[in-house]
């Protein structure tokens, strides 16, 4: 019989099926046999596609999965995502060496570069100081992207953010700021010590099969116009140095069949069994949130994920892939949690994506988060109520409140000592902005550990709690890549197959 809930009058009905303790005895028993029936892979991972979502932490993680079911017409809470068929689970802390919560490059030099360091500094180590260029000279540390393009495999970054924004620029930049997206963001100090901004690193420093994500106008020179926006003096290009990134990059690849595009005409007609490189940036800066995005177009990060792949995977070598769910993150600041969980929902599809175009014995798939936000999922709403709704339980000021709510943000409306009354808000809506507890601008970060979700080639090292600089050594032993090769001389035939001699 159906497993699902239905609703009559906003109060939920539970069928017969779960009342029947045989239906959760046999749920169990296949789980059992399942974790029974499971070995480790101990294969060499030929290829890495690391999901990351921007500001997933648990409780988005959660009310992601109840907001996939409701959208698929389920109740929602029994709902099982892509993310959660993956069979190690693990911990990550995520503090910075100098903060207990910490940001977006901070983590990401973490579980990149398998280093922790400072607030706001991507792609070095704690020894160099937010902003002050002098210091992160001889303080650079590489990341697992350039570790697997040294080992000969193809290399690529998606993001819905810009490009140059902190996760994909950890990959590829060393900066004492993670603002300094092109020259125009460097203060003179910066230039005076000959740091470079992230833009211009993007090109530079590692040869990126696959670059894809929004940051045009980080890529031109001042004035510029956008194709896109010729209008909108904001989104015109900001380089005061007059180099023009994109067209650079096109020289670059003179003789090579490398494709520029901005826009989703151009991108579907990118045939990725005859290209070697693929830069398509879709927007002046970030990209559009999922569900504001014109499909005509922008493409979605699961389509994103797939030109990916699919380019990369011609690489005999294998590849790296680091696939990012930033706008998780931008819609939490905002207090919007209905943006923010269907941020985490494409992301999910995303991930399903890549499942599909990927082969478990010979591909190792991470999914994990930077950092969580002051999301909770409070109330005692019945099952099956909409997680963007309210709880049936009234405040002790006689008042509703949601199920969904920010610990700080900009939702703390509070007038004359009292909060506002949304008996007859709709919130439900993609721009309403929760409830929160403490007035500010913008929601904070949160510190509790994230989820590390892992499938393939060697997953199984990621069981259990870790810093969150464990990630990079882990993928990076199971890929035989970087500086640990002891598994390469375990599987020596397999490794001398799938990979080349690297740093």
């Amino acid at each position: 019989r159906s497993s699902s809930i239905s609703r009559c009058g906003g109060v939920a009905i539970v069928l017969a099926v779960y009342e029947s303790p045989e239906f959760w005895r046999s749920q169990a028993q296949r789980t059992l046999q399942a974790a029974l029936d499971r070995t480790p892979n101990t294969n060499v991972a030929k290829n890495i596609v690391l999901f990351l979502g921007d500001g997933m932490g648990i409780t988005t993680y959660t009310a992601a999965r109840i907001l996939k079911g409701q959208l698929q017409n389920q109740s929602g809470e029994e709902t099982v995502t892509n993310m959660d068929t993956f069979p190690y689970v693990g911990l990550a802390k995520t503090y910075s060496v100098d903060f207990q919560i910490p940001d977006s490059a901070a983590t990401a030099t973490a579980y990149l570069c398998g280093v922790k360091t400072n607030l706001n500094t991507i792609g070095v180590s704690a020894a160099a100081r937010n902003g002050v260029c002098r210091s992160q000279k001889g303080n650079e540390v590489t990341s697992i992207l350039r570790w697997a393009k040294d080992a000969g495999k193809a290399v690529g970054i998606v993001t819905t953010t810009r490009v140059q924004h902190a996760t994909p620029a950890t990959s590829y930049a060393h900066s004492a700021s993670r603002k300094w997206y092109s020259d125009a963001d460097l203060p003179a100090s910066a230039r005076t010590n000959n740091c470079t901004d992230i833009a211009s690193q993007l090109l530079s420093n590692t040869d990126i099969d696959v670059i894809i994500g929004g940051g045009r106008k980080y890529m031109t020179p001042r004035g510029t116009r956008d194709p896109e926006y010729p209008r909108d003096y904001s989104s015109r290009g900001r380089r005061k140095d007059g180099r023009h990134l994109i067209q650079e990059w096109q020289s670059l690849k003179a003789g090579k069949v490398a494709h520029y595009v901005w826009n989703k005409t151009d991108f579907d007609a990118v045939d990725p069994e005859t290209t070697d490189y693929l830069m398509a940036l879709f927007e002046p800066g970030d990209m559009h949130f999922d569900l504001e995005r014109d499909p005509l177009m922008d493409p979605s990060i699961a389509e994103t994920t797939e030109k990916a792949i699919r380019i990369l995977s011609r690489n005999p070598n294998g590849f790296f892939l680091l696939v990012e769910g930033g706008r998780i993150d931008q819609a939490h600041h905002a207090g919007r949690g209905s943006m923010a969980l269907h941020e985490a929902v494409a992301l999910d599809r995303a991930v399903g994506k890549a499942l599909e175009l990927t082969n478990e014995e010979e591909t190792l798939i991470v999914v994990t988060a930077d950092h969580s936000h002051p999301l909770v999922i409070n109330g005692y709403p019945f099952r099956g109520n909409s997680i963007l709704g309210k709880s049936p339980l009234w405040a002790s000021d006689m008042m509703p409140f949601t199920t969904l709510m920010y610990g700080n943000g900009p939702g703390n409306k509070m007038e004359g000592g009292k909060r506002p009354d949304i008996r007859k808000v709709d919130t439900k809506t993609s721009g309403y902005v929760q409830l929160a507890a403490v007035p500010l601008k913008s929601a904070t970060h949160g510190g509790e550990d994230v989820v590390i979700l892992a499938r393939g080639p060697m997953a199984h090292l990621l069981q259990g709690v870790h810093e969150q600089s464990y990630i990079a050594h882990a993928m990076a032993y199971a890929a035989c890549v970087g500086t640990d090769r002891r598994h390469c001389a375990a599987r020596p035939a397999v490794a001398a197959a799938r990979n080349q001699a690297g740093p």
